[in-house]
């Protein structure tokens, strides 16, 4: 159920930020690039404090009563505004550790697992295959928006 692709993207994807934000000064590090809008730490702790909220929900998924999310808002989770004031070297600690929680989990699901389903309100319903498409997809969008700020 796993196609590689995904898996390959799982394992690295994130490895890039390293990559993206080198020599980024901490000044640029914690610009707002407009009023309200997130620095690329702000992006960093997003990524960072969402992949515990992508296992929980695989976890209640695997109880197998195809549960319903709401879509994940991060400015008012205390984990995120705690993670605000981490260093960056904390972060990605953090980043890298919590991908391998998720990638354990995932690659150890077998076949049926994989095929269970929660609702998305927007996406309708998707297997734990498709949730973790769009949790890498999201993480993606985060990474691109890093690379935007880094060069800006």
């Amino acid at each position: 159920m796993l196609y590689s692709a995904l898996v390959c993207r799982l394992k690295t994807q994130h490895l890039a930020l390293r990559e993206i934000i080198k020599g980024v000064d901490d000044k640029k590090l914690h610009a707002e690039p407009e009023p309200g809008k997130w620095s690329i730490a702000d992006n960093i702790a997003h990524m960072v404090t969402y992949q515990p909220i992508f296992l929980g929900r695989i976890h209640r998924i695997l109880k197998g009563d195809n549960p319903t999310f709401e879509a994940y808002r991060a400015d008012d989770e205390p984990d995120f505004i705690a993670a605000r004031q981490w260093t960056l070297h904390d972060m990605l600690s953090k980043l890298e550790g919590n991908r391998r929680q998720v990638l354990e989990l995932i690659t150890n699901l077998t076949d049926d697992q994989l095929t269970l389903t929660a609702t998305h309100p927007k996406y309708g319903q998707l297997t734990i295959a498709g949730w973790t498409e769009f949790f890498l997809l999201h993480e993606a969008h985060h990474l691109f928006t890093i690379m935007k700020l880094a060069k800006a």
